[in-house]
């Protein structure tokens, strides 16, 4: 398969799909998550905010979600 790479850009800002992810797995990280323990992430980012919205192996729990400045 051919390497692809996901950019959105908006107001003259860029962001990678990497950058997102990553940050989400630290924020479960960081929360005394173990990385095994992670099945899903699902990430909905709000470029004219600035914001990505996660959740956190489909659960609804506010300990599961949030969000985090792009």
């Amino acid at each position: 398969m051919t390497k692809s790479e996901f950019y959105v850009e908006f107001n003259g800002k860029k962001v990678s799909q990497d950058d997102i992810a990553k940050k989400a797995k630290e924020i479960w990280k960081d929360s005394g998550n173990k990385v095994k323990d992670l099945k899903t992430v699902e990430l909905y980012y709000q470029p004219e905010a600035e914001k990505c919205y996660y959740v956190f192996n489909g659960e609804s729990k506010d300990s599961v979600n949030g969000a985090f400045e792009v």
